[in-house]
């Protein structure tokens, strides 16, 4: 064979063997760069055996702590005609319904109202006190 004919297929096979190699380089950094970050591991799955469960410092809240972080910006102002603390008139037709309907109105939502209201992290309990809260302002 040709010393030209060998030079040039050597330098052929180096070249097509380094892009079969960069290219399994960059797969597996593109494979590394999509790893996920962590996983999620739930209370009740194995992963989370003898996990800290969160909770709130001091016990639950009161009501009247609920309302002034989480319910003051709709029921100070009427937003989406939610009923204003101390406002009998607005309260009145909600509670025709029965403080129970109050109660999971507040926990499940309504209407514009999202479940919980602005109090993600409230329990049934803390929400129910929020309410008693703004009915005893009436």
């Amino acid at each position: 064979m040709n010393h030209r004919l060998t030079t040039l297929i050597s330098g052929l096979t180096i070249v097509l063997l380094s892009a079969f190699a960069g290219a399994a380089t960059l797969d597996d950094e593109i494979r590394e760069r999509l790893r996920p970050a962590g996983t999620v591991c739930l209370i009740g799955d194995a992963c989370a055996a003898g996990a800290a469960v969160a909770s709130v410092p001091g016990g639950p809240r009161t009501g009247e702590a609920i309302y002034n972080t989480s319910c003051v910006a709709c029921h100070a102002t009427g937003i989406s005609e939610s009923p204003i603390l101390g406002n009998a008139a607005q309260w009145e037709p909600r509670l025709a319904k029965g403080t129970d309907v109050l109660y999971t109105n507040s926990i499940n939502g309504i209407n514009v109202m999202p479940p919980r209201g602005t109090c993600v992290d409230c329990s049934d309990d803390e929400m129910r006190a929020a309410v008693d809260f703004m009915l005893d302002a009436l």
